[in-house]
C-alpha cells in the first residue's frame, strides 16, 4: 500500500475537479465531526440561548475583531 507522502504529489497533480471529487469522497467516508454530544456544539447552543435571553450582552463582529486586533497588538 502506498503511503500518504507517496500519494500526495500525485493527488495534488490531479485536475481541480478530480481533487474536489476525491476530497468529497474522503470527507464522506469519515464520521461526523460535530454532533449534539460534542462539547463545542453544546457550548455554542448555550451561548445562543444566552444571547437570545439578553441581546445586550452580545458584541458585534466589528467589536470582536477590534478586540482581537488589540490583543494581537495591532
Amino acid at each position: 500500500m502506498a503511503t500518504l507522502s507517496e500519494l500526495e504529489p500525485q493527488v495534488l497533480a490531479l485536475p481541480e475537479r478530480d481533487r474536489a471529487d476525491l476530497a468529497a469522497r474522503l470527507l464522506s467516508s469519515l464520521p461526523p465531526v460535530l454532533d449534539e454530544e460534542d462539547e463545542g456544539v453544546a457550548e455554542a447552543l448555550r451561548r445562543e440561548r444566552e444571547a437570545e435571553l439578553d441581546p445586550a450582552a452580545c458584541i458585534s463582529l466589528e467589536e470582536f475583531e477590534r478586540g482581537v486586533a488589540r490583543l494581537r497588538g495591532r
